[in-house]
C-alpha cells in the first residue's frame, strides 16, 4: 500500500476541481514514479494517461486500489479490486449505507471489511483522507495539500483528517517521510502504520494523533520496537474525559477508565504524551534534531526579567527540572553580569545592552559547561524587529556548534517568531520552539526519554513472562486453580493471596460466632477491627460493616451484637495497624491492554479526591517509587513508609503478571505506610468471569 509501484485510481475524473481530478492529479504532479491507471468507464483518455472502463481492463499488475468513488458504489468496487487480485486498496468515503440494509445484513463498513479481509488486502480508510508517502513521491489523497513538500525525519499517523492536513501545512519547517489518515481502519490500523514507520531508515520521531487503539497487543509491540530502536514516538490521545466501555465491581476498575490504560502504556514505553498540536509539533521537531539530554535538568537564557519569572512558574506547572549550577558557575556569571542581575538559572543576561553579544556567549558557555546542566534553551521573543547590539540567532547557532548537549530557541510568542531567523536556525540544526509552555513541555519530554532510556521500565521489557515475585510456582499453581473455582473469596482468603506474593498483610481470621471471634482476637492480638463477612458485601464501610480499635472481649462482643443482627454471624477479626498514611492499591483487567496495577490515596479518599496512577506490570522498584511519587499525598510519607509502600506495589505487579488473566480486580483499601513499614488492612479480590 505505502510503496505501491502501480495504483489505479478508481473514479479518475477530468471534471476541474472534482475528487477524482484532484486526486489524479496530486498523484501526477507529485513526482510518483511508478505506473497510474486512471479507471472510470466515462473516458478514453485522462491526463495523457488511457482510462480504462473497469479495474479488470487495466494492463499489468496493480498494486493499490484508490477508491474515489461514493459509499454506493464502493462494495462493488471493492469487490472488483479484490477479484483482480490488487493486494492494497484506499477508501476515503464514509462507508456509510446510502439505504439502510435489511434486518440481519451487516452494515457497509462490516462487509467491506470481510471482502477485504476474505482477499488478504491492505485497507487505508475508510472515513479518511489518505497517505503521502514522501520518499516514494506518493500522494494519495483527494484534497488540496501543499506541493513541493521535501521529505523528513518525522512519521505521523492520525485519525483526524484534518490534523494531518494541518500537520501538512505547517510553516515552521516540520518536515515527514509518511503522513497517514487512518479514518476508521476497516482493516489496517495505527499498530501496522507505525510497525511500518519503525522500518524506514529516515524516521527519527513518529507521531500518532489517536482516537483510540483497535488492536492492542500489536501496537503495544509496535511501542515496544520503537523503544528497542531509540525511536520516540509522540502521542496525543484524545477522548481524555470518556469512561471506560467496561467496568469492574471493586473501585481499581471503576477508577481506571479508559485513560488510565492509556498513560499505563504509554510510561511503560516511553512515549512522550502531549496535550496539544502545538505541543506536538515543538516535542516532534526538538527529538527529531536527535540530541540526547546530559544529566542534570534544563538551564534557560532570557533577555527579560519578566518571561524569565514566567518560564520559572511554568517549568514549576509543568514539573521540568532546573538545573542547579554549581557554586564555581554561579561564580563566574557574578562577575560577568551587569551590576543589579542575579546569577542564577533560569538567567537574566540583559542589562544596558552594553556588550551584550560578549555577556550572552560567555553565559551560555557556562551553563552548557556546568554539570548540572542537560539542555539549554535560549528563551527570547524573536521579534521582526532587529536590536543592533545582539545577534541572538548567531549565538544561539555557535552555541549549538560548540557543545553536544541540546540547545533549543525557544520563542516566547509563537506569532512573534520571526520566520526568516527561524528557518536560518533550523536550516543550522537547532530547534525552533513556538511558545513558553509549548516548549518547556517539550523540553521536558526530552529530559524524560533520558531518563527512560537510561532505565527502562519492566513491563517494556517482559511483556508475556512469568514474574519473579516470591510466588514460588506451586503456590501460582493452586492459586490459578483456586480462581478458577466459582466460590467467590472472602477477605481472609484475599489476604493470604496478598501475602503470597510478599504483600505485607494484617493478622486475620473469619469467625461465625461470638466465641470464635473472641477466640481469634486472642490469636491475632488486641485491639482488633471487626468486619461483617456476609456473602455479597464486597465494600464492607458502605454499609456500616467496619467496627475498629476493639480493646477487650466486652467491646467485641457489642459490635458483634450490632453486625449480626444487620449482617449476619459471618465476621473477619483482624489485628489493627498501626497509624500512618492510607493508601489504596489494585488490580484491574482493562479490555484492551490487560492487568493493570493502580497507586492512589486510600481509605474513603480513594473515590473522592481521585490521586491516582496506574501502571503496566511488572513494576520494578524504580518505577514503583516514580509511581508513588506523582500522588498529590506522596509528601505525607516518611522514607520508610515510602519505601515499604514501593515494595508493595512491586509484589502487587508480580501477582498482576501470574493472575491476571484470572481476575478481574484486586482492591487493597486501606495499605497503611508508616515509619514500621506499611500493612495491607482489607483486601477485595473479584475473579474473572470464566
Amino acid at each position: 500500500m505505502l510503496e505501491a509501484r502501480s495504483v489505479a485510481v478508481v473514479g479518475a475524473s477530468a471534471r476541474p476541481g472534482s475528487f477524482g481530478q484532484q486526486l489524479l492529479s496530486q498523484l501526477l504532479g507529485g513526482g510518483y514514479r511508478g505506473v497510474v491507471h486512471p479507471v472510470n468507464p466515462r473516458y478514453r483518455e485522462l491526463l495523457g494517461l488511457p482510462c480504462h472502463r473497469s479495474l479488470a481492463d487495466a494492463p499489468g499488475p496493480v498494486d493499490l486500489a484508490v477508491l474515489a468513488v461514493p459509499n454506493a458504489a464502493l462494495e462493488a468496487q471493492l469487490t472488483a479490486a479484490a477479484a483482480a487480485g490488487v493486494p492494497a486498496a484506499v477508501i476515503f468515503a464514509s462507508c456509510q449505507d446510502p439505504v439502510p440494509p435489511p434486518d440481519g445484513e451487516p452494515p457497509l463498513a462490516e462487509r467491506l471489511r470481510r471482502i477485504a479481509l476474505d482477499a488478504g488486502m491492505a485497507v487505508c480508510g475508510g472515513n479518511g483522507m489518505g497517505f503521502f508517502n514522501l520518499e516514494h513521491s506518493l500522494r494519495v489523497c483527494g484534497y488540496p495539500e501543499p506541493a513541493g513538500l521535501p521529505c523528513g525525519p518525522v512519521a505521523v499517523v492520525s485519525h483526524s483528517g484534518s490534523v494531518f492536513s494541518a500537520l501538512l501545512h505547517n510553516d515552521r519547517g516540520l518536515r515527514f517521510n509518511l503522513v497517514v489518515s487512518a479514518g476508521m481502519e476497516l482493516v489496517t490500523t495505527t499498530a501496522a502504520y507505525l510497525d511500518h514507520a519503525l522500518e524506514l531508515p529516515s524516521t527519527r520521531v513518529v507521531a500518532l494523533f489517536l482516537e483510540t487503539v483497535r488492536e492492542p497487543a500489536a501496537f503495544r509491540a509496535a511501542l515496544a520496537k520503537a523503544a528497542a530502536r531509540d525511536i520516540p514516538v509522540v502521542v496525543l490521545k484524545v477522548g481524555r474525559g470518556k469512561a471506560a466501555g467496561q467496568m469492574v465491581a471493586a473501585h481499581s476498575g471503576a477508577l481506571a477508565g479508559e485513560d488510565g490504560a492509556y498513560q499505563a502504556l504509554f510510561d511503560a514505553y516511553g512515549v512522550a504524551r502531549v496535550r496539544s498540536l502545538d505541543e506536538l509539533a515543538d516535542t516532534c521537531e526538538l527529538l527529531a534534531a536527535g540530541r540526547r539530554a546530559f544529566p542534570g535538568g534544563l538551564a534557560a537564557i532570557h533577555d527579560s526579567g519578566g518571561e524569565r519569572a514566567h518560564l520559572m512558574d511554568l517549568a514549576e506547572d509543568l514539573e521540568v527540572p532546573l538545573a542547579n549550577p554549581s557554586e564555581a558557575t554561579l561564580a563566574w556569571l557574578a562577575a560577568t553580569l551587569e551590576p543589579g542581575l542575579p546569577a542564577t538559572n533560569p538567567l537574566d543576561a540583559w542589562g544596558t545592552g552594553n556588550d551584550a553579544d560578549e555577556i550572552f556567549a560567555g553565559c551560555i558557555r557556562a551553563l552548557l559547561d556546568d554539570p548540572d546542566t542537560g539542555a539549554l534553551a535560549i528563551a527570547l521573543d524573536m521579534t521582526t524587529e532587529p536590536t543592533p547590539e545582539t545577534s541572538w540567532t548567531g549565538l544561539a547557532i555557535q552555541a549549538a556548534a560548540a557543545t553536544a548537549k541540546p540547545v533549543a530557541v525557544l520563542g516566547n510568542l509563537a506569532s512573534a517568531v520571526d520566520r526568516a531567523d527561524a528557518a536560518h536556525l533550523r536550516a543550522a540544526g537547532v530547534p525552533v520552539l513556538e511558545g513558553t509552555a509549548t516548549g518547556l513541555a517539550a523540553l521536558r519530554h526530552l529530559l524524560a526519554r533520558r531518563d527512560f532510556l537510561a532505565h527502562p521500565p519492566a513491563a517494556s521489557r517482559s511483556a508475556g513472562q512469568a514474574s519473579t515475585g516470591a510466588a514460588t510456582a506451586g503456590m501460582r499453581a493452586r492459586w490459578r486453580a483456586r480462581l478458577a473455582d466459582p466460590r467467590p473469596l472472602g477477605e481472609v482468603e484475599a489476604l493470604a493471596m496478598l501475602a503470597d506474593w510478599g504483600v505485607p498483610v494484617v493478622a486475620a481470621e473469619e469467625a461465625a460466632s461470638l466465641d470464635a471471634a473472641v477466640a481469634a482476637a486472642g490469636r491475632v492480638g488486641w485491639p482488633v477491627a471487626l468486619k461483617t463477612a456476609a456473602p455479597g458485601v464486597r465494600h464492607k464501610s458502605e454499609v456500616g460493616g467496619v467496627r475498629l480499635g476493639l480493646a477487650g472481649p466486652e467491646q467485641l462482643a457489642a459490635a458483634y451484637t450490632d453486625l449480626v443482627g444487620r449482617l449476619g454471624p459471618r465476621v473477619v477479626v483482624a489485628r489493627m495497624a498501626a497509624g500512618g498514611v492510607e493508601l489504596a492499591l489494585g488490580v484491574v483487567r482493562d479490555p484492551q491492554f490487560g492487568p493493570l496495577v493502580m497507586v492512589a490515596a486510600g481509605g474513603v479518599r480513594v473515590e473522592v479526591l481521585r490521586d491516582r496512577r496506574f501502571a503496566l506490570p511488572p513494576l520494578d522498584a524504580r518505577t514503583a517509587r516514580s509511581t508513588l511519587d506523582r500522588l498529590a499525598v506522596r509528601p505525607l510519607l516518611d522514607g520508610a513508609g515510602a519505601a515499604a509502600a514501593a515494595d508493595a506495589v512491586v509484589a502487587l505487579s508480580a501477582l498482576a503478571v501470574d493472575l491476571g488473566d484470572r481476575l478481574a480486580a484486586v482492591d487493597v483499601n486501606p495499605l497503611v505506610a508508616g515509619p514500621d513499614g506499611c500493612v495491607a488492612v482489607d483486601a477485595l479480590v473479584v475473579r474473572a468471569p470464566t
